[in-house]
């Protein structure tokens, strides 16, 4: 009897405590509490960052030796479990039961759980009646000339369309945006649009241009006898809409349509390779009249103006014929590091380049230039800086005019390659950038006209939701649904206040960013941060996305691997899950949709459903 009595003064000094805690947040918060209808939740997630603010490990364990709730569920309806906690202790202790003030407390968890599936209805639309989970999908270049593509994703369950805003232009998000509407009023099933800031993606400038060489390289086995030849598609087409599906895969070779109209399947092309070596290409198959198929048996080396010479298979004296290599594209050449190397990340805009080797007393591996060279002004020494989605990472080692010498601290045993346009993260460093860059505001002027709800990129503080909400207002939409995507780690320190400021305002939910946020963080947190956000989340009753790679194998390869479909059924927790554009979607939609329909019988947020099991 003691020990309960002891467990009950625990209890009743945690209420005291989380309502203390719950008023003083409640009293900084009202001044951006413009809709009434989330004030209740404003409330209630109040008070679980006062509940949580304490260690209660173990008063857990005290509460679920004698029966009782351990508190480990109580997200949307923290205050309601502390009453019913006690309601029951009272009765252990020889109290009057309570059955009347018991059942009111159900009924205000079952309505705390109602408001999450209201809210996520009003900013993401309704969900289908065989799973809780939506499917949010990206929409490729092709959504916008390929109606039928989208029709398909509407069809096989799409319930959100992401366009992103930092790929194609404003004719093309029309041209995707009037194929979902069309799409949803044809099949009858509801598709909203959400329109995804670019914000400032910090990336590598451009790399100095390589030489202009197409390479063709067989397959061989370990003996060096060939496998696979290698295919080259000659191309004497000016007008790309005439390729056929599937040709894509072939590099492309442009020769002169009146020479490619003399060769036959079986004629041979003799040539000298850019090495000074003698090749040959064997004739597969003509293609229309300026287009041919041609195989080689060993690696060839071509570039604008070597000249292939046809032989056809019944070769007469006269009769063969020469011809040049068109112009080939230059690309944008790479900078290789290893471990140790000093690099330098430049602040001005020269394009980047590889050092020659035996520069200088250390090992230098060259200079990349900054696309946005203001950021270097934040960093400091000893600060990190990830490259490239974490593939590489360096230490800050000084700064200076020219900008910032990295040394290079990962990096794999044969080195990595930096090329234009990769990731830059600073996790360490509190860089002074507006998540709304000039872009962003241009972009916004046609996301209020044709979305039905915005992402918003790399979101900081609730100033900058307050800033994104002033915006909106401007262009007339001041009720426009939100998405705060949370991908750095002040987002994270900052996510209660970024809620309040948002979902104070209009229909709003949070995206677990899980790309940029595992560089931010560190890989090793991410799975501990993304539940702590979906906890908030929920104790806010706002939506939330779970996005970045999820069943990415399969979208690119068509080959999931075993991690990505227990990542899957995690993602059921959310109330929407995000899938990136690629060649195999419509299929890991049908699996996905298959996983989030059998999880909703086995789990619920984080409490177990117990289905009967069959063994």
């Amino acid at each position: 009897m003691e020990a309960l009595n002891d467990i009950r003064d625990t209890v009743l000094q945690l209420r005291a405590s989380v309502l203390a805690g719950q008023g003083e947040l409640l009293r900084a918060w009202h001044p951006y509490l413009k809709r009434p209808t989330f004030a209740a939740d404003a409330a209630n997630l109040a008070a679980y960052i006062s509940f949580r603010r304490q260690d209660l490990r173990e008063l857990q364990d005290l509460l679920a030796e004698i029966g009782l709730s351990s508190l480990g569920r109580c997200e949307g309806h923290v205050l309601a479990t502390l009453d019913a906690v006690l309601i029951n202790l009272d009765a252990l202790l020889g109290g009057a039961p309570q059955p009347a003030a018991m059942e009111q407390l159900a009924r205000r968890s079952r309505q705390a759980n109602k408001r999450l599936l209201a809210h996520a209805r009003e900013l993401l639309g309704p969900v289908p009646r065989h799973r809780r989970s939506r499917i949010m999908v990206t929409l490729p270049t092709e959504a916008a000339s390929d109606r039928h593509l989208v029709r398909d994703l509407i069809k096989c369950g799409m319930g959100v369309a992401r366009i992103n805003c930092a790929h194609d232009d404003e004719p093309a998000w029309a041209r995707m945006a009037e194929h979902v509407r069309a799409a949803a009023a044809a099949t009858g099933q509801p598709c909203r649009i959400m329109m995804d800031l670019a914000g400032p993606k910090l990336r590598t400038g451009e790399m100095a241009m390589q030489p202009a060489i197409l390479r063709l390289k067989p397959k061989q086995d370990v003996a060096g006898n060939l496998i696979m030849p290698a295919y080259l598609m000659l191309d004497g087409s000016a007008q790309a809409e005439e390729a056929q599906p599937g040709w894509e895969r072939y590099p492309a070779l442009p020769m002169p349509a009146d020479w490619l109209q003399r060769l036959n399947s079986g004629d041979k092309i003799e040539l000298t390779d850019v090495r000074g070596r003698k090749r040959v290409l064997h004739v597969v198959e003509r293609m229309g009249d300026s287009r041919a198929m041609v195989s080689a048996a060993e690696t060839v080396w071509l570039a604008t103006g070597t000249e292939l010479h046809h032989v056809p298979a019944r070769s007469k004296p006269g009769q063969r014929h020469a011809a040049t290599v068109g112009p080939l594209a230059s690309k944008p050449g790479s900078l290789t590091v290893h471990v140790g190397d000093l690099l330098l990340l430049a602040r001005a805009q020269a394009p980047g380049l590889q050092a020659f080797p035996g520069w200088g007393t250390e090992p230098y591996a060259g200079h990349i230039p900054c696309a946005q060279p203001e950021v270097l002004d934040y960093l400091r020494a000893g600060e990190r800086v990830f490259i490239d989605d974490g593939l590489i990472a360096a230490t800050v080692e000084r700064l200076d005019g020219a900008g910032a010498w990295l040394r290079v601290t990962r990096a794999s045993s044969k080195g990595d390659k930096i090329r234009s346009a990769k990731g830059l993260n600073f996790p360490d460093s509190d860089l002074g950038l507006s998540p709304l860059m000039d872009k962003d505001l241009s972009d916004l002027d046609f996301v209020a006209r044709h979305a039905d709800l915005v992402g918003y990129s790399f979101i900081q503080t609730a100033a900058d939701m307050d800033r994104l909400s002033a915006e909106l207002a401007a262009r007339d939409a001041a009720g426009m649904g939100r998405i705060a995507k949370i991908e750095t780690r002040k987002a994270v320190a900052n996510l209660p206040e970024i809620i309040v400021h948002g979902a104070g305002r209009a229909p709003f939910g949070v995206m677990i960013a899980r790309g940029d946020l595992a560089m931010e963080i560190g890989w090793e947190r991410l799975a501990e941060i993304q539940e702590e956000i979906l906890w908030l989340a929920e104790a806010a009753r706002v939506p939330v996305v779970w996005a970045t790679q999820v069943l990415e194998g399969l979208i690119k390869e068509h080959l999931p691997s075993r991690a990505e479909m227990t990542d899957a059924a995690m993602s059921e927790r959310a109330e929407c899950v995000m899938l990136n554009k690629g060649p195999f979607v419509l299929d890991a939609m049908q699996v996905l949709d298959d996983i989030v329909r059998r999880m909703r019988t086995h789990q619920r947020k984080k409490t177990a459903r117990l289905r009967a099991l069959h063994w």
